[in-house]
């Protein structure tokens, strides 16, 4: 009897009762059906180092779908990625930066939705060759409404898709910007008519870690704001004499001017006023026209070509030459005092009343129009063009 009581808890094979031991095998089993099938591959590998900053991470998974991919650098930003359609592969948006360590996180999840998980760390590669670019207008400026974004690089890109893309320009109220290269170390941007006054322009220069060139990348993670101010576009006539000062669609003034002469005629178009000088030295021979001049304090110079067009006070001209001779190489004088100054002049007046970014056009000076990049005059080329 008490052998039988003591065998009798489970009741037995015949009866199909369980003895408390699992059948041969069966545990091995079922931790095998537990485990989740998925497998979550990254590259590069965990603890990798010098990885390029572009087309290297990537992270996929096996008999399964992502559910989930974090990736961060060192000091918690995260990396923007999108997940393929099939949910089986993630890669970044865009590219890494230099000489950072990331955190790579993946979760998945298979058939039966068993949950896996990967976690790894990588560094980026050190450049030993960089570029940077400098831009235009200065940060927190208020420009006027002709004054594009205009950066100029340190090297010649090669990789111009990749460098255009890793620049963004945004602005309140929204309106489509569009880049444009000239040569290949100048990126403008300008939306396709003048910017609308009290406009917001924000420039991401997210350049660090970009290859702009074969083994050359770019250092820059930079935010640049500027706001737009009231529209002034004054209209210089050439054959007139006359410069009519337009503000906010109303004319506030018109001036008498003395445009470029026979033989040095000012460049005709849109120009766009990129520096102001209350007194510069203006030498001919910086200008290829030998020793023709070389005055050391021209007053209220405004500079609207590279190749050295400027609308500035002129001193040493009489009075009456203003509004009936042409008489400069190619400049735009007004008339002004030595010394320049807030001096009542009509050149004093303009230039306390302009500011960078104010467009001045040219017309019936019987030259050819300017080119789009000799300045910030890029407003020369049709949008179709500029978008090309």
């Amino acid at each position: 009897m008490f052998a039988a009581t003591a065998c009798g808890g489970g009741g037995t094979g015949k009866d199909g009762g369980d003895d408390g031991k699992a059948p041969a095998g069966a545990g091995a089993s079922t931790v095998k059906d537990d485990a989740p099938q998925a497998v979550v591959r990254v590259a590069p590998s965990d603890g990798a180092t010098s990885v390029a900053t572009t087309g290297a991470l990537r992270v996929r998974v096996e008999r399964g779908t992502l559910t989930a991919v974090t990736v961060r650098d060192a000091k918690g930003a995260r990396v923007a990625g999108r997940l393929s359609a099939d949910g089986t592969s993630w890669q970044p948006s865009g590219h890494l930066a230099a000489s950072t360590r990331y955190a790579v996180h993946a979760t998945a999840k298979d058939a039966r939705g068993r949950v896996s998980a990967k976690d790894t760390t990588f560094t980026t590669l050190t450049p030993k060759n960089t570029f940077i670019g400098y831009y235009t207008p200065e940060d927190k400026s208020t420009v006027g409404v002709g004054m594009p974004v205009s950066l100029s690089f340190t090297r010649g890109i090669t990789e111009p898709e990749a460098v255009e893309k890793a620049v963004t320009v945004t602005t309140d109220p929204a309106v489509p910007v569009e880049g444009h290269w000239f040569g290949n170390d100048r990126l403008d941007f300008r939306p396709e008519h003048y910017w609308k006054p009290g406009t917001k322009v924000t420039v991401r220069l997210d350049l660090d870690g970009v290859q702009g060139r074969p083994g050359v990348y770019g250092t820059q993670a930079k935010t640049v704001s500027f706001t737009v101010g009231r529209s002034q576009v004054s209209t210089v006539d050439a054959a007139k004499h006359t410069m009519k000062v337009v503000r906010d669609g109303k004319q506030i003034r018109q001036i008498p001017v003395s445009a470029g002469g026979p033989g040095h005629t000012t460049w005709q178009g849109e120009m766009v006023i990129s520096e102001k000088d209350p007194v510069t030295r203006m030498d001919s021979q910086t200008v290829g026209l030998g020793g023709e001049y070389d005055i050391p304090d021209v007053p209220h110079a405004m500079r609207l070509t590279q190749s050295g067009t400027f609308i500035h006070g002129n001193y040493w001209a009489a009075t009456s030459v203003f509004g009936s001779q042409n008489t400069s190489h190619g400049c735009v004088g007004l008339h002004d005092r030595r010394g320049g100054g807030h001096n009542g002049t009509p050149a004093s007046w303009f230039y306390d009343n302009s500011l960078i970014g104010d467009v001045v056009v040219v017309k019936n000076s019987h030259d050819r129009t300017v080119a789009p990049d000799n300045g910030l005059n890029g407003w020369n080329m049709s949008w179709a063009d500029w978008k090309k």
